[in-house]
Parts: C-alpha cells; sequence; structure tokens
C-alpha cells in the first residue's frame, strides 16, 4: 500500500492515551508549539509509517514520541566529519572516503518533554552535542546506485549525536561513546522527501540554552544523501527502518572557546527548515 502522508509523527493521543501515527498541518512546527503547550492535532494515519494512510479522523497529541518506535529501527549508522565547514573549524583534511560509526537502537529517543539523558560516565565534563539532519530507510535495500537512492528515502528529520568526548578519543571506533541509551533524539516529525527537494538545501542549528552554537547548511555536506546510500549499500543491506545520521556542521561544544558542555537542566535544541524543532532537557542520571 502507498503511504501517502507528508508530515508524519508518532505521538499518545489525549482521548485514549494510546499510541498513533498522525498526519500534521505543515505550516506549524511541532516540536515548539508542544514545548510551549499548545493545543495540536492530527489527522489519524492508519498503518506503519511505511504503508500508513491518512484518515478523516482527529486526535488531540497529549505526548510527542520518535517517529519510529526503538523496535522498528535495526539499526543507527552514522557519518563523522561530513561538513566541509566543520572540517575547517578542526583543522582535518576533507576526508575521501566517508568517516562511519553506528549507535545501537536503544540510542534512539523522543523529543521533549523526553530528556537526554547522560549516564555517569559521561559526567566528566566532556558531554557534547551534534545537530544534524537524518533520513529513515524506506525499505530492504543492497548494492543501491546513486540515481535509485531516493526511492530509500522514507523520509527526513532532525537529530542529535551526543557525544561523551574524553571516551570517544581513547580509540578509533566511536560507537562507545556515542551509543549510550538515549543518545540519539530523534524528531519532531518525520517529513516526506518530495517536501524536502533532493538535494536537501536546508539551514540547520544547534541552539543551546537560548543561543545559537551550531549555524550551517546541508549544502556543506561532503557527502550527500545519494552518495551516502550508494557507499553503505554495497555488499550490505540497508534495512528498512534504519536511521542514517549525516554529520553535524562547526560550533560542537568541544571546538568552542571556551568549551560548552551539557549540563543537567540544559535545553538543547536542533532546528532544520522545512522540518521544525527537535527540543530535549539535558538529564545527568
Amino acid at each position: 500500500m502507498e503511504r501517502n502522508w507528508t508530515h508524519l509523527i508518532r505521538f499518545i493521543a489525549e482521548e485514549d492515551n494510546q499510541v498513533h501515527l498522525g498526519q500534521i498541518d505543515p505550516s506549524i512546527d511541532i516540536g515548539l508549539d508542544i514545548e510551549a503547550g499548545k493545543l495540536v492535532k492530527a489527522s489519524l494515519v492508519i498503518g506503519s509509517a511505511f504503508d500508513g494512510k491518512v484518515s478523516d479522523k482527529i486526535l488531540t497529541v497529549k505526548q510527542l514520541l520518535c517517529p519510529l518506535a526503538q523496535h522498528e529501527v535495526p539499526i543507527v549508522r552514522c557519518l563523522g566529519l561530513n561538513y566541509r565547514d566543520h572540517a575547517a573549524e578542526a583543522n582535518i583534511p576533507v576526508p575521501n572516503e566517508p568517516v562511519l560509526f553506528i549507535k545501537p537502537r536503544t540510542s534512539i529517543s523522543s523529543p521533549y518533554p523526553a530528556t537526554i539523558n547522560v549516564p555517569l560516565i559521561a559526567q566528566d565534563g566532556t558531554s557534547d552535542y551534534e545537530a544534524e539532519l537524518a533520513f529513515i530507510i524506506s525499505k530492504d535495500g543492497r548494492d543501491i546506485p546513486e540515481e535509485k537512492a531516493q526511492e530509500y528515502v522514507l523520509g527526513y528529520t532532525c537529530s542529535n549525536d551526543i557525544s561523551c568526548r574524553s571516551q570517544q578519543f581513547k580509540n578509533s571506533q566511536w560507537s562507545f561513546s556515542k551509543g549510550f541509551d538515549g543518545s540519539a533524539p530523534i524528531g519532531p516529525v518525520l517529513v516526506r522527501p518530495n517536501v524536502i527537494g533532493d538535494p536537501p538545501i536546508l539551514d540547520i542549528q544547534g541552539i543551546h540554552n537560548g543561543i545559537i552554537v551550531q549555524s550551517s547548511n546541508t549544502k556543506e555536506l561532503i557527502f550527500g544523501i545519494n552518495k551516502t546510500i550508494s557507499f553503505l549499500s554495497q555488499g550490505t543491506t540497508l534495512e528498512r527502518g534504519t536511521v542514517i545520521m549525516t554529520g553535524t556542521g562547526p560550533g560542537i561544544g568541544g571546538l568552542r572557546s571556551p568549551k560548552i558542555v551539557l549540563q543537567h537542566g540544559d535545553d538543547m535544541r536542533v532546528h532544520i527548515e522545512k522540518i521544525g524543532t527537535l527540543i530535549n532537557k539535558v538529564y545527568y542520571e
């Protein structure tokens, strides 16, 4: 069944306290509206994110959730050092091949009121943010040519690659330092590719305690969406529901002077043009 939603949310409804999928008004920033306590309505989507149809039934959003449930995400694949302006900031040569790491699906978390949980091991003054564009794979694929890559994009959303820098640079493998539970908040809405455009040329910001600390545009991507899908699928099946985080622009906390560290109670946001605002509070476990 062909899906027909364009702006998909997953939420708990006021009417029945059950989890549903819904289509929201494209003109609103649901992340900001939910955080402000505004009344938000959604048209019920029947089916899954992969085949859902928009119905005439209207429900009220009580709590916003990650667009996909954790069990629907087989893995989170991530690109590092994938923005030209971030490479320049870090004084690192632009890579010839994508820099890759993974997060487990237990890293997936929801928008506000869900928190960024910083575990004890990361409460050492090096907990950091990375505002990123993410997309979700719509169907299983292997050895996907670039010219067909967009057929495998379910939708785009905001994400935050929460990282513990002290652990990251202890070895060459970044998965542990970036893979803690809840270290990949995703949302607030999943937007269809035909709304975003190909390639997606979108302004992206990281906002810490009300101050813009990251500001870039996805035109700075070294390896774009189609190239990334084609590269990752070489000899490897990209499973339906895979989340791919595309890297971050300049302004991460660890490279600023003075440094910015995620502290208990901080407000951390990722805003992406045409998508909206992913909001989380920081919680020290």
